[in-house]
């Protein structure tokens, strides 16, 4: 099990990055906490990691913190929640939001989330409670620059269709959060933040 990466960052295209270690260049699906997080290209950064093995390949996906880690384990636990799913949910809500959402058993709050019916919220609810009681939460979810604005807007808007936005739904939540001189990380952040908000 790959649990943690530390080497150079080659590469960054939210929500995917790059990192070179010992001369070996891995390629990481993160939450977009720890996308936001990154240095510079050619800068030292850590991640950690949850390798995640298929039939037909073995992808690494990465957290701002082996506590962000543990809950993505948690998650893709939950009948329904797969590796995506679960990386989505992390972008959508930080470990406190949810940890928040989950025990006041906001069930309509988890369905503003991409891909999250009304059964999958409640079953999410149901057998989360308990769990979270076992788990610590902190974030911190500041941001690094590093793009240029052109750069960071467009690959916000391309992160959000991942997630499961249309395009034109994602222009307009990033065009409605969008601020100079913040890296596309914080950006999505930003428009996941304020969508959730507009619909509640």
């Amino acid at each position: 099990m790959i649990a943690l990466l530390h080497g150079t960052l080659r590469h960054k295209k939210a929500p995917f990055l790059i990192i070179e270690c010992s001369g070996v260049g891995y390629e990481v699906e993160t939450t977009l906490t720890a996308f936001a997080k990154l240095p510079d290209i050619n800068e030292k950064t850590t991640i950690y990691t949850h390798l995640s093995i298929r039939d037909d390949a073995h992808v690494l996906f990465g957290f701002a913190s082996l506590n962000e880690r543990d809950l993505f384990r948690v998650l893709i636990k939950v009948n329904g929640i797969g590796p995506k799913m679960a990386i989505a949910i992390l972008s959508g809500m930080n470990p406190d939001e949810l940890a928040g959402v989950i025990a006041a058993e906001d069930s309509t709050a988890l369905t503003k989330l991409p891909g999250i019916g009304k059964k999958t919220a409640e079953r999410l609810i149901v057998e989360l409670k308990d769990k979270f009681k076992h788990i610590t939460l902190t974030t911190n979810n500041s941001g690094t620059p590093g793009y240029t604005d052109k750069q960071a807007k467009n690959d916000a808007i391309e992160a959000l269709v991942q997630l499961g936005y249309k395009v034109n739904e994602a222009e307009k939540m990033v065009e409605s959060v969008y601020q100079a001189d913040i890296n596309s990380g914080e950006l999505i952040r930003l428009a996941l933040q304020a969508k959730l908000k507009v619909k509640g």
